[in-house]
C-alpha cells in the first residue's frame, strides 16, 4: 500500500469556481480538487504564473467559500488552458472548519 504523502486530505471537485488576480475583475474556471491547504483547477483562455497572488470563490456543499493564495505551480494542458495549482494564504475559520469535516467524511 502506498502512503499518502499529502498533508491535507483532497476532496474531488468538478464545479465551476471564480477566480481573479488580486487587481483584475474574475474569471472562471473549473476547480479539479480542494483541500484545506489549497486548490487545483483548470483555468481556460488566461495567463497565470507561479507566484501570482489570487482570490478565489468555490462552494463546498452547500456554502460558497473564499480564500486568497499563491499559484505554485501552473502546466499548460494544451493551448487555452492551464492546470494551476494554489497555496492558499488566507482561509478564514469557518471556512476551514468547513473543509476540515469535508475532508474527514
Amino acid at each position: 500500500m502506498r502512503k499518502e504523502r499529502r498533508k491535507y486530505p483532497r476532496i474531488a471537485t468538478d464545479q465551476v469556481i471564480s477566480f481573479a488576480l488580486l487587481q483584475n475583475g474574475h474569471q472562471l474556471a473549473v476547480g479539479k480538487d480542494i483541500s484545506l491547504g489549497g486548490i487545483r483547477f483548470h483555468a481556460i483562455g488566461c495567463e497565470l504564473e507561479v507566484g501570482d497572488r489570487i482570490r478565489v470563490t468555490f462552494n463546498v456543499g452547500e456554502r460558497t467559500l473564499e480564500a486568497v493564495g499563491v499559484v505554485t505551480w501552473a502546466t499548460e494542458l494544451d493551448a487555452v488552458t492551464l492546470d494551476i495549482g494554489l497555496a492558499f494564504e488566507s482561509l478564514d475559520a469557518e471556512a476551514a472548519r468547513i473543509l476540515e469535516e469535508v475532508g474527514d467524511d
